[in-house]
């Protein structure tokens, strides 16, 4: 995680990605807020799991906070509507109707909002009761969206609190929402909060969807007082003493409030304005559950109950997709997966994405591995495609992959029929050291490789552009479900032993 600023460690674990840092999360003898703030963001699971997360359980949090009488924005700062179990069967609408009985102020659009295209997009946006903010988003003719706002005044205990919202500006290059049109956050925020000081705003508030490098430009700018984080799953509260910067880690495990003290002196031209945060982060174990939202999530569980809870095949060892351990180095289920398409497509190699591996589990050894569990480590409805591309391109395919390490990434490159080492130290582009054949065989930069993958990365998702650049043996429209090629493979097996095997050594 990227230095923000010289801070304490939080006592809260963060899974599973980094813990950030942050100023001491209980002081005493606080000032009485005046209104609190209130985040989640990057939540994709119906249920919760072991009783943790899950849209009923951040729903209680959000109604028992409202119930304590102080005035509450709450925030919702994007991805949800894609990937998980049921949006593969309604691209995301069981979300909307989840969210819809939720309360939510705000709502920003993270990247994957847009993995079902454009029109289901707006479809999704058209359906909701909650606001759509995205400063920087706008249609090709770079116009504002219909039920999309830039910006707000909320009167929040008599502080009039601006609120900016921004979306994912490489959403382009990683999902699907056509021709709609992503700008500079950073410019999208300036330029609203310029026209939000001169409204009378006294405290700004960004909601965006954004990475750490931008969430940190963002601090360092001073543009707002308050940021308001999500992309990095991470749980993470920093306060600088000028500007708070919070996100609220994944899937509702914790909700986060910030208590914001106002004090006012003065009027007009003299008004100053000061204040302070205190910062609660909220365990979904210990809240209730929303009777109406889990009434719902009931009901979508037991559909998806009579279509999934077919076994498919048995494990002999355990297997882990944990973000933390998939986005960052091999491990033994993407060898499995990643076999797979090379099995179903007869391809010499395989290279798929960790991105689209999002179960974020741990199976035990003698586990009975289920329709479920494939469609929930590959829910985006990828097809499996196989190109035929040169040595020089594979090599290309695999610096892409890696360019983000040591931090993790949905590009870390899932390999099958080679392996390689690479040396993370040297510069990007430039990593890859050895790249052979799973017999030893150096791949030839000259010579030709047919290569299975995902549409997705075909079309040159997460930056796989090299796979592009040959001739295209299977394509879209005569690709298969990638999960159910996974499946094929799996019941074939009957029993799985995969296990990490030096597919992928980073120095």
């Amino acid at each position: 995680m990227t230095k923000l600023t010289r801070r304490k460690a939080l006592g809260v674990l963060a899974a599973p990605a980094a813990l950030a840092a942050t100023a001491p999360v209980a002081m005493a003898q606080q000032p009485a807020p005046s209104f609190t703030l209130l985040l989640v963001n990057d939540i994709y699971k119906m249920s919760d799991d072991k009783g943790r997360g899950g849209f009923a359980r951040a729903a209680g949090i959000a109604k028992a906070e409202r119930a304590k009488g102080v005035p509450v924005l709450f925030c919702h700062a994007g991805d949800c509507y894609s990937p998980s179990l049921m949006s593969g069967f309604d691209q995301g609408a069981h979300i909307v109707a989840m969210q819809n009985k939720m309360g939510l102020d705000v709502f920003v659009p993270g990247n994957h909002e847009f993995d079902f295209g454009k029109e289901n997009y707006l479809k999704l946006v058209a359906a909701q009761t909650y606001p759509t903010f995205a400063a920087n988003l706008r249609d090709a003719a770079g116009n504002p969206l219909p039920g999309h706002k830039d910006s707000q005044i909320f009167e929040l205990g008599g502080i009039k609190v601006g609120v900016i919202g921004t979306a994912y500006d490489p959403t382009p290059q990683i999902s699907n929402p056509g021709d709609l049109k992503f700008s500079s956050t950073m410019e999208a925020l300036k330029r609203e909060a310029k026209a939000l000081r001169g409204q009378g705003a006294d405290i700004l508030v960004a909601v965006v969807h954004a990475d750490r490098a931008m969430d940190n430009e963002i601090v360092r700018s001073r543009v707002v007082d308050v940021l308001l984080t999500g992309h990095d799953h991470d749980l993470a509260i920093a306060y600088d003493g000028k500007v708070v910067m919070v996100e609220s880690n994944e899937e509702g495990n914790y909700v986060t409030a910030i208590d914001i003290a106002v004090s006012i002196k003065g009027e007009g031209a003299a008004r100053q304005v000061t204040w302070s945060p205190t910062f609660r982060v909220n365990d979904s174990r210990s809240a209730t559950p929303d009777p109406e939202v889990a009434a719902i999530v009931k009901g979508y569980e037991g559909e998806l109950s009579k279509e999934l809870d077919v076994d498919v095949a048995k494990l002999n060892v355990p297997l882990d997709s944990r973000t933390g351990v998939i986005r960052t180095q091999e491990a033994a289920i993407g060898n499995l997966i990643a076999d797979a398409i090379r099995a179903a497509t007869g391809a010499q190699l395989a290279i798929t994405n960790a991105g689209g591996i999002r179960a974020n589990k741990q199976y035990a050894a003698g586990t009975t591995l289920t329709r479920r569990d494939v469609l929930s480590e590959l829910p985006f409805g990828n097809a499996t495609v196989m190109v035929e591309i040169t040595g020089k391109d594979v090599k290309d395919a695999i610096e892409n992959g890696l360019s983000p390490a040591p931090q993790g990434s949905g590009k870390f490159p899932v390999v099958a029929g080679l392996k390689f080492e690479a040396d993370i130290k040297q510069p990007v582009g430039s990593r890859v050291t050895t790249l052979t054949l799973t017999d030893g065989t150096p791949i030839d930069p000259a010579g030709k490789y047919t290569v299975a993958s995902n549409n997705f990365m075909l079309e040159g998702g997460d930056g796989y552009t090299a796979l592009g650049r040959g001739k295209t043996l299977i394509g879209l429209t005569d690709g298969k479900l990638m999960a159910n090629e996974v499946m094929v493979y799996l019941r074939r097996l009957g029993t799985i032993d995969a296990k990490v095997e030096g597919r992928a050594v980073l120095k």
